[in-house]
């Protein structure tokens, strides 16, 4: 047996077989790629390609989880159309009341049924264009509507299944120098009253009418009576069809005369503040009245010459600033436009014990005119000798700290919005006179309008 004397020993590890940091991750590369690095400038060609490669997963993955968060929120209904009915002429505008859809054309006016799109009256006798309709349900099937024409004349219409009445035109006047356009109409809810802002060659004003709903539905019972009556009465056989329904029509004409509105209100702008006609304190207060709620500030005692001389102090001191700004108006304009709301019953429009007061009908108005700081509230129940000759004086005024740009009023009539021009919305609670909220907007926003949902 052979035997080794000496014994085997592990050689010591050479440091030049150590493998050296850069090449620690060897085995992560491609063997046959090794030797084929790229040079410059191609690896700066490589690496940008690379990251706008990585740059564009990036924006698909986050469109990905955008689409994806889509998706999780609610989607809104896609409603599609279900029936039509066809008009005769061009549709201008729609109003909803009851189960009828009135339609404003360009020949006149169409009442269609809701349930079936049929049409089921039409009024064409004047050939004129509708713009706008208003409508509300007066019970018994019976309508009340108020429509403007192109020309700006308000036309006046109570609705049954028979057909259009014609009430009155509100703003004709047979001297067509002294027409008046119509520039807003606003029909309360029930149909109790209805406001018409006109506006003439230099001056704009605000009527105010009640309407006698309670004597149209009986005086149309009565119309509706008479022609029953009519169709059940034996007529003669060389009669046609033709003449039965001219003789319908000349009964309807002759017993259809329904009661005329009442003009209850003529609210004029507020005039504009100028200098002081009275000679003594007394004559102010002579015309302030008992001092109980705020007034427009006309009735001072600041005379022509203090107003001139505040405004030369300043221009003087702020001279810089309304160089930048432009130089503004001297004179103030009349208002040629007014936002007005009816108002259910409320403390803050204090009734008279004689007065009867319903809940859901109007019990005064909301009137603002264009940039005014005032919001004045007007009372409907006001005594017949003072409506229509004088100008009324507001019966309660709400003063802002700028003018007023737009206003809404909730549904139930509680709350009042007032919008300014120096971008604050105030909510009020018209029923205690609070303001619950006061909100800000950002600077340089201007407000258009200001609705309640």
């Amino acid at each position: 047996v052979y035997i080794r004397k000496l014994s085997l020993k592990i050689p010591p590890p050479s440091e030049k077989d150590w493998l050296r940091e850069d090449e620690e991750n060897f085995f992560l590369h491609d063997p046959d790629r090794k030797r084929d690095a790229l040079p410059q400038p191609f690896r700066m060609v490589n690496k940008l390609v690379m990251l706008v490669f990585e740059n564009a997963m990036e924006i698909i993955e986050r469109r990905e989880m955008l689409r994806e968060a889509e998706k999780l929120k609610i989607q809104p209904t896609k409603c599609f159309p279900t029936a039509e009915f066809k008009v005769t002429g061009r549709a201008n505008c729609l109003a909803v009341s009851g189960k009828y859809i009135f339609v404003g054309l360009s020949v006149g006016l169409a009442a269609f049924n809701v349930s079936d799109c049929k049409e089921v009256s039409a009024w064409d006798e004047v050939k004129t264009e509708i713009c706008t309709i208003h409508a509300s349900d007066l019970g018994n099937e019976r309508h009340v509507l108020l429509a403007v024409d192109e020309m700006g004349l308000v036309w006046l219409f109570c609705f049954q299944k028979e057909g259009f009445l014609l009430v009155k035109i509100l703003n004709k006047v047979e001297d067509i120098s002294k027409r008046s356009t119509c520039v807003e109409v606003v029909l309360s809810q029930g149909g109790d009253y209805a406001g018409v802002l006109l506006q003439g060659n230099t001056k704009t004003w605000l009527e105010i009418y009640q309407l006698p709903k309670d004597s149209w539905l009986k005086q149309m019972e009565k119309s509706l009576g008479a022609s029953t009556g009519l169709t059940c009465r034996e007529r003669p056989s060389s009669w046609t069809s033709a003449d039965i329904f001219l003789l319908q029509e000349s009964v309807n004409k002759a017993d259809a005369k329904l009661s005329l509105p009442v003009l209850l209100l003529k609210v004029k702008p507020p005039k504009p503040v100028t200098g002081s006609s009275f000679k003594s304190p007394l004559d102010a207060l002579k015309k302030v009245g008992d001092g109980s709620v705020l007034g427009l500030g006309l009735n001072h005692l600041i005379k022509d010459s203090q107003w001139e001389q505040q405004e030369v102090i300043f221009r003087s001191t702020y001279w810089e600033y309304l160089k930048a700004e432009g130089e503004r108006q001297s004179k103030e304009e009349i208002p040629r436009h007014a936002t007005f709301h009816f108002l259910l019953p409320s403390p803050i429009l204090q009734v008279g014990p004689e007065m009867k007061v319903q809940p859901d009908v109007p019990a005064g108005i909301g009137v603002h005119w264009d940039g005014g700081h005032n919001l004045c509230l007007y009372l409907l129940n006001c005594p017949l000798k003072e409506k229509v000759d004088s100008d009324p004086k507001p019966d309660v005024v709400w003063p802002c700290a700028a003018p007023i740009v737009c206003s809404a009023v909730s549904s139930c009539s509680r709350y009042l919005a007032l919008a300014c021009e120096d971008a604050t919305i105030t909510i009020w609670n018209k029923h205690i006179g609070y303001p619950l909220s006061v909100t800000a907007i950002l600077e340089e926003r201007v407000i258009r309008s200001i609705h309640f949902l």
